[in-house]
């Protein structure tokens, strides 16, 4: 009877460890191949067998070793937070002035803008990794399901990493009859994971998806400095950018995972001022300081894309760097003080409008480093 229980917990670990690793290789996506992998050679932005930045990346990988041992005590939060949860009623009512933002944590939005609806990287799975048992876990629900969305036009999705672009949440949208726009080869993740190749719109840097139904709406892939790839083996095989929503009155600039760059006045120059931008604060460290362009740059940012009121984006969900989760959110804060910046602070899952909704202080005082004690200071670039 023992024997016959060992085979038969043998044989269910088995079939339960075939199981995820199918999830996990799922997950993975897709190269691009035919048309698609011609469209991706002939951007400028492709440099023989990959997509390259204009700067390089710089990144020291021994500082990164010697960091992951220096966490903040205060890397994630010691309590519940104070999340709104909404309803599908809570969006039948269109905004008064015609934009309205729903942060939900780190860098997925709902964007109301001129009629029209925008998500931005929506993940919505418990963990953002290939596996379901393993990788950073989200400190709470997401503040609203995908069912109880309000109908969505189009997507946008700013690179292939896993906390930007999830597989769970993908393939939940299969049944949508929303537009996918997304960077030159993503197009082959979404495909393999069953959205018709007909709501998939793939674009090199400066290229547009227009919409009319409601009135005009502009969405442009804009430069952006960083990377992709979903295992070791596909690095850069993707493109990667930001986001320029342009409607009939209003602008909005989401950044996507970036380090600072000059490109950055000439979006500003090209598609604002913007009266909103989501700006990446979050996940930094002084030894990749190209791939993640910290809270004071951000502001800087900011201001070179000619931006009115900021929301801090990439921060407030996952554990993927060792600074104290609230430092991004205290150092852009006061930097934006420092600098006359208006910032937007919502609580997850709060809409807002800028200009109109009156937002506060909702996280904890923890410690946290400040610029001084560790900067991040983007390399090859006129400051």
């Amino acid at each position: 009877m023992l024997k016959k229980l060992v085979r038969i917990t043998a044989i269910a670990l088995v079939i339960a460890l075939a199981g995820l690793l199918a999830t996990g290789w799922s997950a993975f996506g897709k190269r691009a191949s035919g048309k698609r992998l011609e469209a991706i050679e002939h951007s400028q932005q492709w440099q023989v067998s990959q997509f390259e930045n204009p700067q390089p990346l710089k990144n020291d990988f021994l500082g990164a070793m010697l960091a992951m041992t220096q966490s903040s005590k205060f890397v994630a939060p010691s309590g519940p937070v104070p999340v709104i949860t909404r309803s599908s009623e809570d969006f039948l009512k269109a905004p008064a002035t015609g934009l309205r933002v729903t942060w939900f944590g780190h860098s997925s939005t709902l964007v109301e803008i001129d009629g029209y609806r925008v998500l931005t990287d929506p993940v919505f799975s418990e963990r953002v990794s290939p596996l379901p048992f393993a990788g950073p876990k989200r400190w709470y629900a997401p503040p609203v399901s995908l069912a109880d969305l309000p109908e969505i036009d189009a997507v946008v999705i700013s690179h292939d990493h896993y906390d930007h672009l999830d597989m769970h949440t993908i393939r939940a949208m299969r049944a949508w009859h929303n537009v996918f726009v997304v960077p030159l080869g993503m197009g082959a993740h979404l495909a393999y994971w069953g959205i018709p190749e007909s709501r998939i719109v793939e674009l090199d840097w400066w290229q547009e998806k227009s919409f009319s139904r409601s009135g005009p709406l502009r969405i442009v892939l804009t430069p952006a400095r960083h990377a992709s790839g979903r295992m070791l083996i596909d690095n850069n095989s993707k493109l990667w950018g930001g986001f320029a929503l342009v409607g009939a009155k209003h602008r909005v600039y989401y950044s996507g995972d970036t380090g600072l760059f000059s490109a950055m006045k000439e979006i500003g120059a090209r598609l604002g001022p913007f009266d909103l931008t989501m700006i990446e604060v979050g996940q930094y460290h002084r030894s990749w300081p190209d791939w993640h362009i910290g809270p004071e740059q951000a502001i800087k940012a900011h201001k070179w894309v000619r931006g009115r009121v900021m929301l801090p984006v990439h921060w407030g969900l996952f554990v993927l760097a060792m600074h104290s989760w609230t430092e991004p959110i205290e150092r852009v804060s006061k930097e934006a003080r420092r600098r006359s910046v208006t910032i937007a602070t919502p609580r997850p899952g709060l809409s807002f409008e800028p200009g109109l909704t009156q937002l506060s202080r909702w996280w904890p005082q923890v410690e946290w480093q400040t610029a001084q004690e560790h900067p991040i200071v983007s390399t090859q670039v006129d400051q």
